[in-house]
């Protein structure tokens, strides 16, 4: 029963063993194809994987920084600088916009920031730490940067993570499922084919013994059928019964053999 699950159920010609050989070589080439996907991912995956550990160990410092900057400015500039800048910041500069990027088939999602129109806020604390203002920005602007790389990375991190597990299920299954079953399969109809043409030799055997034999049984009775004829032809011309020309005859050959041997 186990060997009938590892084989698929087929009839056992020629032409199915064609389809089969086909079918083992597509195979094949779809594992090598599958194995060398899973490869460039796994490599593309550890550099992903390494980006991700320096950019967030490279994120607690600038965050750090971040924070410091601010807290100059409102320390320079007053708390009050927190308003002035939420009521000059109608419409974002700093925007995030999207793309793709193909990777051995498998599209992984790019994230990038871009600059859409011009800061309202170049006047802001102009009296006093405009200069901690614009450090402090220019310090978020650099944040916003590491995290949108961050999400970037980890984005394609998952993504890549489901695409190999993926990839090594399709290779696993044609290494250990596909590939095996067909060539059981291969094997079982070419012991079929092999049973078949033993059978069909054995058979062309048999049917030559039978001619053979027939041959022999028709030559035979034409031989007793000469014999038979030329009895009654030397019976009537000497006047004898058919027996005695049949032991005539007999003696005749008889004689013949012995001079000859």
């Amino acid at each position: 029963m186990s060997g009938q699950n590892q084989r698929l159920n087929v009839v056992p010609t020629v032409t199915m063993l064609g389809v089969m050989k086909a079918r083992l070589v597509g195979a094949t080439r779809g594992h090598a194809l599958l194995k060398k996907k899973s490869d460039a991912l796994s490599v593309q995956f550890r550099q992903i994987l390494k980006k991700i550990v320096s950019t967030k160990e490279s994120m607690g410092d600038v965050m750090k920084t971040s924070s410091f900057a601010l807290t100059e400015a409102k320390y320079v500039a007053g708390e009050n600088i927190k308003h002035v800048v939420l009521e000059n910041a109608r419409n974002a500069t700093l925007k995030v916009r999207s793309r793709q990027e193909n990777v051995a088939g498998v599209k992984l999602p790019k994230f990038e920031y871009f600059t859409d129109g011009e800061t309202k806020n170049s006047l802001t604390g102009l009296a006093r730490g405009g200069q901690q203002v614009q450090q402090c920005r220019a310090a978020y602007v650099k944040t916003i940067e590491v995290l949108v790389e961050l999400a970037s990375l980890q984005t394609s991190f998952l993504t890549l993570d489901v695409a190999i597990k993926t990839t090594n299920r399709r290779v696993n299954a044609l290494e250990n499922v596909v590939k095996p079953r067909i060539e059981n399969t291969i094997t079982y109809i070419k012991g079929e084919l092999d049973e078949l043409e033993r059978e069909d030799f054995f058979r062309l055997k048999k049917i030559q013994g039978y001619k053979k034999k027939e041959i022999e049984r028709q030559v035979a009775a034409a031989k007793n059928f000469a014999e038979e004829k030329f009895a009654v032809k030397v019976s009537l011309q000497r006047g004898i019964s058919i027996n005695s020309a049949h032991n005539l005859l007999t003696a005749s050959m008889q004689k013949d053999e012995d001079i000859i041997f």
